[in-house]
């Protein structure tokens, strides 16, 4: 082979390499949907994957679709309770050691519509969106602190970035969230710790909400996706996933306090 062929085929390899072999990966909330596809990427880059959920047979048959061998486990359970929180850590310490990478796909935009809204409505949506990110965030900072390495990434939405008709508790918490990372990237960055979000768009899986829409009403969810969305089409979990695992990654080493929109051009900020 000669110099040139061999050089290329060094930057290929370089270039595709994302270094997340052997590192301890946990995803909040990954027994489908997009959290399940993230889990598949970094089980196909190598990485030791945790997954959590509450649906314990939902969560045992992600785990086992993995096909990772003892380099995926599950813990089942609902991390807005903190007990969970400890239990998962504990699982995947004791397994596998500190964890590199934490990627939090948690929340709900279930919520009521209008203004006419009472505290209820306001605390679950930013307990369900924020708190228990933020408390789950918390838990795995401190090792990371320590080890002086780490990447967070969390799951917000564009709907915490511009106005796009959904619950405005919802919209509001997505938006708190962006603003945490923001944040939390700045104040730990000189401890060697990366926190970015990245904002999905409409993204169309089986069980999700735009698929039970989308079979209610699929004219009206036509029309908004042709008319919304520049690309004329749903996202799919696995196009969020390549992003997420690229930002957990080495390969994006200067970036942090970041939101990655990844909505087919939907919005139109910057």
């Amino acid at each position: 082979m000669g110099a040139a062929k061999r050089r290329r085929r060094q930057i290929g390899a370089r270039l595709m390499d994302l270094r997340l072999r052997d590192k301890v990966v946990l995803i909040g909330g990954a027994s489908r949907g997009i959290g399940l596809s993230i889990a598949r990427a970094f089980a196909a880059e190598g990485a030791r994957v945790a997954l959590t959920g509450r649906d314990s047979a939902a969560l045992d048959r992600a785990v086992r679709g993995l096909d990772a061998g003892d380099r995926a486990i599950g813990v089942a359970g609902d991390l807005a309770e903190p007990q969970v929180i400890a239990s998962v850590l504990r699982a995947t310490g004791d397994l596998w050691g500190p964890i590199d990478v934490l990627v939090a796909n948690v929340g709900s935009g279930t919520a009521r519509p209008g203004w006419a809204l009472d505290e209820q409505d306001w605390s679950r949506a930013f307990d369900t969106n924020l708190h228990v990110v933020r408390r789950l965030t918390e838990a795995v900072l401190p090792g990371m602190v320590t080890a002086r390495r780490g990447s967070i990434v969390l799951i917000a939405s564009i709907v915490g970035l511009e106005s796009v008709n959904a619950p405005l508790t919802y919209s509001a918490a997505k938006a708190a969230l962006v603003s945490y990372a923001k944040n939390l990237g700045r104040d730990v960055a000189r401890a060697g710790v990366r926190v970015n979000a990245v904002a999905p768009g409409n993204v169309l899986f089986e069980g999700g909400s735009w698929a039970r829409k989308l079979a209610d009403q699929p004219e009206r969810v036509r029309q908004y996706i042709d008319t919304e969305v520049p690309a004329g089409r749903f996202a799919t979990p696995d196009e969020i996933a390549d992003v997420v695992v690229f930002l957990a990654s080495e390969r994006a080493a200067f970036v942090t306090g970041a939101c990655v929109v990844v909505d087919g051009g939907q919005t139109r900020g910057y």
